[in-house]
C-alpha cells in the first residue's frame, strides 16, 4: 500500500470514526496501521519542498504532479521520475497532431570546423520558440546528428519505399540464406532491413547524453515541459571535403 492510499485510508477511518461518535480510529485499524508507519513515515519525510522542486527541475512537470508522484512512489525519487516519464510521453502523443510552424534553426560546429550541422526544430508558438529550454533542444539535437555519422533522415516516415524494396532484394541474395525456406528468409530478410533502417533514423537513436531513452523521447519529454507540440523537420550535415568529392564524381 504506497503513502497516498494509506493517508486516504486514515483520512476515511476517522471521518468514520467522528460519525460513530468515537474519539479515534477502531483498535482493529490501529493495530493492522501500526506495521506500517515506520515505512509511512519515512516516505512523507521524503517528500519534502526541496524533493518536489529537484523533481519538478529534473522533470518539468507541475509542482503538485511532481508531489504527488513522489507520494505514490513512496518518496522514491526514481520511481517518481519515471512515472512523471510516461505520463509526459502520454500526453505528447496527445499533442502530436497540432501544428508546429513557429520554430528555430539551430547550427552545431564540431571542433577542428571539419563537420557542421544545420537542424530546423520547430514548435507551435515564437513564445516557445524564444525560450531557452527550446533552443536547448534543438542544440542538443544539432549535437546528436553531429555524434551520429549513419543518421539520414529523421523518421521512418522519410525513407523511400523503392530503398527498402532495393535492400529486402539485397539481403534475399545473402549466401548464409540459400536454401532456407521462403517464409524463413522473408522472416530474416525482414528484421535485418528493419535493423538497417533503424541506424538512419534520427529519432530512433539512443540519446548521446542518456542512453536509457532515444531522441523522439527526448522531444517529447520537452512537449511535456514545454506544453506545445515539437516536431525535427529537417537537417543537413556537412563534412570538409565531401563537396570536392562529389563535384569530381560528377566528372
Amino acid at each position: 500500500m504506497n503513502l497516498r492510499a494509506i493517508l486516504c485510508l486514515c483520512l476515511a477511518s476517522t471521518v468514520n470514526a467522528l460519525m460513530l461518535g468515537h474519539a479515534a480510529p477502531t483498535p482493529g485499524f490501529a493495530a493492522a496501521m501500526t506495521p506500517r508507519m515506520p515505512a509511512v513515515m519515512a516516505a512523507a519525510a521524503a517528500v519534502d519542498a526541496k524533493t518536489v522542486k529537484k523533481l519538478r527541475d529534473s522533470t518539468g512537470a507541475g509542482m503538485m504532479d511532481c508531489k504527488n508522484a513522489l507520494v505514490d512512489a513512496d518518496g522514491d525519487f526514481d520511481v517518481a521520475t519515471e512515472a512523471l516519464r510516461k505520463k509526459g510521453l502520454a500526453s505528447a502523443e496527445k499533442k502530436a497532431s497540432r501544428a508546429a510552424s513557429e520554430g528555430v534553426i539551430e547550427t552545431y560546429i564540431h571542433t577542428g570546423a571539419k563537420l557542421g550541422v544545420m537542424v530546423e526544430v520547430n514548435c507551435e508558438t515564437d513564445f516557445v520558440a524564444k525560450r531557452p529550454e527550446f533552443q536547448e533542444l534543438a542544440k542538443a539535437i544539432a549535437m546528436q546528428i553531429a555524434a551520429c555519422p549513419t543518421v539520414e533522415v529523421v523518421s521512418e516516415a522519410d525513407i523511400d519505399d523503392d530503398f527498402i524494396e532495393k535492400e529486402k532484394k539485397i539481403e534475399a541474395q545473402s549466401e548464409d540464406l540459400q536454401g532456407k525456406p521462403a517464409e524463413i528468409v522473408d522472416k530474416i530478410v525482414t528484421g535485418r532491413v528493419a535493423k538497417l533502417v533503424k541506424t538512419k533514423l534520427l529519432l530512433e537513436q539512443p540519446y548521446i547524453r542518456d542512453p536509457n531513452m532515444n531522441v523522439d523521447e527526448l522531444v517529447k519529454s520537452y512537449i511535456s515541459k514545454l506544453g506545445e507540440n515539437i516536431k525535427v523537420a529537417r537537417f543537413a550535415r556537412m563534412n570538409v571535403g565531401e563537396g570536392s568529392a562529389t563535384a569530381e564524381d560528377e566528372e
